[in-house]
């Protein structure tokens, strides 16, 4: 009891930070997570079909993972404020143009182009980074953990009020409710920019966190224990996505219940909660690319026990719970480790390069999932892909947290 208060104590000032950090992450993952709940409606309503839809997804992805290190770069010269207020607006532009879409043009640049820039100015790597400069090392991966909790909650929230007005009014009014709950990122943007005022602790001589945002880069992509952390990424990435984006087309298939898709999503993100908790603690006492590996391979595990089967239900709750419980645990351990490796800086942007490879994968489970299906009429061989790559990934990252440990990058010395 008394290392609780201590640790309150210690982050009551921050106490604002968190907050408003927490619902940026929260809205902005749930409301993404939660587009392929219009999926069916919307692909029958503009006459585009399934792999049409993928794409604007697909696209979302690369935009958000390819400008992610450069909006973490950015932060360090503008700071966070500016950086989130931008993404929230063009969040609310982005789901502003989706609900008037009348084409597929119109579509990829609402949820596929827009969304994708806002993302990188929204979402986990730069929440992650904000969160970081409220704690001491000794808290961070609890407070990391705390935040991605968080950001499982806008799942829990937007995905039945999603699909509750995809059914009884149309799967406009539900894009058009998702408008309405994604202004309320604006205000937490902003008490989350007030880590812009936290000042660092002086650099270490020679370290990464004293160097430039070139120097920075190179130390990353030359550092093995990283680049494999990010290739096992690009697998996570394309499993999550494959999932909240194909997983209500699937189970309609299937002939299940609409909303069963948005209960899975709902269960999902509740779960998540759990496991974000549980792994920023078990980061803070485990090596936490060994953890990355064993939420891979049973991940993997589950989505195999999962699809082997006709879906019911129940099972379908119950999947949904242990997904949720590996979903976003990944959050906490990459910024810890990323932290850790190199500082805090340029964590946003270092992060944000790892963040490449989960999107790459993400474009995979997107837009493949969507192909494989268009030409088999089935999404057999997708689930069984995306458990093979998982098997593998996390077998690769286990070995290499054990056999090769990561150590702080040195700036070498002219």
């Amino acid at each position: 009891m008394a290392s609780l208060r201590a640790n309150f104590r210690e982050l009551r000032p921050a106490i604002a930070i968190l907050v408003g950090t927490s619902v940026m992450l929260s809205l902005a993952m749930g409301l993404r997570q939660s587009l392929g709940l219009f999926m069916p409606h919307m692909t029958s309503d503009l006459n585009i079909s399934v792999s049409d839809f993928t794409i604007a997804i697909a696209v979302q992805n690369l935009a958000w993972g390819f400008l992610q290190p450069i909006a973490g770069a950015l932060t360090v010269r503008v700071g966070f404020r500016p950086i989130m207020l931008v993404g929230t607006v063009l969040y609310i532009a982005g789901l502003a143009v989706l609900a008037v879409a009348n084409g597929m043009v119109m579509v990829v640049l609402g949820a596929g182009v827009l969304i994708g820039v806002a993302l990188a100015c929204t979402a986990s790597s730069i929440a992650m980074s904000v969160a970081a400069r409220t704690a001491s090392p000794q808290l961070r991966s609890m407070v990391f953990g705390i935040v991605s909790a968080a950001g499982s909650v806008g799942s829990a929230i937007a995905a039945p009020l999603g699909q509750f007005l995809n059914n009884d009014f149309g799967w406009r009014y539900g894009v058009t409710g998702f408008v309405v709950l994604a202004v309320v990122m604006v205000p937490a943007a902003w008490f989350a920019g007030r880590a812009d005022a936290v000042v660092l602790p002086p650099p270490v001589a020679g370290s990464v966190d004293g160097g430039t945002a070139g120097a920075a880069f190179i130390a990353a992509i030359g550092s093995l224990p990283f680049m494999v952390m990010a290739v096992a990424y690009c697998v996570c990435g394309m499993q999550l996505v494959f999932l909240t984006t194909h997983l209500p087309s699937y189970l309609a298939l299937c002939g299940m219940d609409p909303m069963l898709g948005a209960q899975a999503l709902g269960v999902i993100g509740g779960a998540n909660i759990v496991g974000s908790l549980f792994f920023g603690w078990a980061g803070g006492r485990w090596n936490k690319l060994v953890l990355l590996g064993l939420i891979y391979l049973v991940r993997s595990l589950v989505l195999a026990v999962y699809f082997i089967a006709p879906p019911t239900p129940a099972g379908t709750l119950v999947f949904a719970a242990l997904m949720g419980l590996t979903w976003l645990g990944v959050a906490p351990l990459v910024a810890g480790a990323v932290a850790e490796m190199f500082g805090l800086r340029w964590q946003a942007m270092i992060q944000g390069i790892a963040f490449v490879g989960h999107q790459l994968g993400s474009f995979v489970g997107a837009l493949g999932g969507g192909v494989l299906f268009d030409v088999s009429g089935t999404y057999d061989l997708a689930w069984r892909l995306g458990v093979a790559a998982g098997l593998i990934a996390g077998a690769v990252q286990i070995s290499m947290a054990l056999f090769r440990p990561s150590k702080p990058p040195r700036l070498a010395v002219a």
